[in-house]
Formats: structure tokens, sequence, C-alpha cells
């Protein structure tokens, strides 16, 4: 996902996660449901999580500064990163604690909310209608993703890519369809057995579900704030166009890439040069080596060739 793409796939997904926030917590406030309201916390936390993304993409174009010379574009890298932070604690583990807190009123022989009142087929109705908000969410996610994922599995893009939003989005909304079938089947089994303790494994199943995403997702994006070199196929290109024969045949020493944020990425290399070599000559080569780069590699914003005089090969 480079810098230029479309922000479309985070805001159906703001846009559906809204939604349905509202007619889950309409749901629960009618049946009392521990898996509607766990539900409904989930996807205001998504929700806030879009917002999340769309602050740091914002803030990730302000022009660099004397203090920050490389500009802002990791930004969007810690943005996500607390997207994960919410996700795990916001939905995930308020989701196990009220299915605990749930559990103890089943064991106790509370009377069960959703079996007595007289709206207990609501929420069936809203989680379908969910699941829907949230196929087009994810259709959107998807439509997007396949025009930069290229041949790469869905695992590879997600580990790979270098733009948090799409690999984020895409997680959530599966992890928000998976979650919406286990609350239907929670709530379903609940209404057919009159046995609470299926709400009480919906809603445990959903608060396992949101840990486990929220801990791949902070995994790749701690990769990605501690800094990642540019993608392979990049690393070729940018090599390929330093070595282009020329004038004095640069030949690489060493080469070091850093993705400092989606669409902006570091180049350093070191080239051998001949003992003999003008200076002028040298500088010439070295100033058409960097137009090479940026001609193959537009993402390479930043270009740094350091020259050192070629030594016989041991």
């Amino acid at each position: 996902m480079s810098a230029e793409e479309s922000p479309k796939a985070v805001i159906a997904a703001l846009a559906a996660n809204l939604g349905i926030a509202a007619t889950k917590v309409l749901a629960w406030v009618l049946t009392g449901s521990a898996s509607m309201l766990a539900e409904a916390i989930h996807s205001f936390a998504d929700s806030g999580n879009q917002g999340l993304l769309l602050l740091g993409r914002s803030r990730s174009r302000r022009a660099p500064t004397s203090e920050h010379p490389f500009g802002y574009a990791r930004e969007r890298y810690i943005y996500a990163f607390l997207v994960s932070i919410v996700l795990f604690s916001v939905g995930g583990l308020f989701a196990l604690y009220e299915a605990y807190h749930k559990y103890q009123e089943v064991h106790g022989g509370s009377p069960n909310e959703l079996l007595e009142s007289r709206w207990r087929w609501v929420p069936l109705v809203v989680l379908v209608a969910a699941i829907c908000m949230e196929s087009f969410s994810l259709r959107t996610a998807v439509s997007e993703s396949n025009r930069t994922r290229g041949g790469a599995t869905w695992v590879q893009f997600v580990r790979r890519a270098k733009s948090p939003e799409l690999p984020v989005v895409l997680l959530e909304d599966v992890a928000a369809l998976v979650g919406l079938v286990l609350a239907l089947a929670g709530v379903g089994l609940t209404l057919l057995t009159r046995n609470g303790y299926w709400d009480v494994a919906g809603t445990t199943g959903i608060g396992l579900l949101l840990v486990t995403v929220a801990v791949v997702l902070g995994i790749e994006t701690k990769s990605l704030l501690l800094g990642e070199a540019a993608a392979l196929d990049d690393q070729d290109a940018i090599a390929d166009a330093i070595s282009s024969p020329g004038s004095l045949g640069l030949r690489i020493i060493h080469l070091r890439t850093l993705q400092l944020g989606p669409g902006s990425v570091l180049v350093a290399c070191k080239i051998a040069v001949a003992p003999d070599d003008r200076a002028a000559d040298l500088a010439a080569a070295i100033d058409a080596a960097e137009v090479r780069v940026r001609a193959a590699v537009p993402d390479a914003t930043y270009v740094f060739i350091e020259p050192d005089v070629r030594r016989a090969d041991a």
C-alpha cells in the first residue's frame, strides 16, 4: 500500500462499524445478552481504530523539519500499533471479562436477561444485519488489497506490507465476521436450549479471537516501528540502478535500506572507486546513480552514496 493509496477501505470499515455498533447496543439494551455487549464494544473499538488509522495517515503527511529531517511517515506505524493495543484491551480483554461476569451469573442461578426478555429474538436479526454490513466492509478491503498485493498470498501480504492500513482493516474485518458468527451461535443456542452457558461460550470465543488478532497486529507493526528494510524487489532494483554500467563502473561494497514509512525509503550505499578517479567524474557518476535509483524506485526519497577506494581482492 503506497502513500498515495485511497483510504476507501478504512472509511468503508468506519461507516460499517458505526452502524453495526449502534444496532448491537440497541439489542443489548433490549435483551441483556453478554455476547451482544461484547460485540458492541468490539464494534466501537474498531470504529476508534479506523479513526486512529485516518489520523495517522493525516499526520504522516507533514513536511520534514529540522528536528525530524526524514519527515513523519512513520507516524502511520505508531497509530497502527495503538490500534493493536486498543483491540487487545478494549476489545479482547473486555469481552473475556464480560464472559467471566456472565458465567458467574449463570453459575449462580441468576435469571437470564436474554431468556426473560420479550425482545430475545432481536439479537439474531441484528447479528444477521451486522454480518451483511461487515461483509461489505471486508469486500471493499479485499478489493483494495488486490490492487497492491500482486502475486503474494494473503499471509505474505499481511506480513510484508509496508503500509499498515489495509492489513489492519483486513484482520479486523475477518475477526469481526468470525466474532459475529460466534455471537450468532452463542445467542441462537442459548435461545434454543435455554442454557445461558452458550452465551458465555460465544463471548469467550469473541474475546480470545480479538486477543489473538491484536497480538498478530502488534508483532507486525512492532517490526515496522523497529525499522525494516525495503521490499526485496526494491532492494534488487536499487542495486541494479547503482551498479549500472557508467563512466566509472560503480561497484557496490554494501547496501542498506530502511523503510521510513509507507512510500518513503532511505538508501545508504558504499561503492568502490579506483584511486585515480577524478573527483568531478566521481561526483557526476554518483549523481547519475541517484537519478537512476529514484527512477527505478520512486519511494527512494533519501539516497546517500559513499565512495571508498577500490582495493585488490583478497
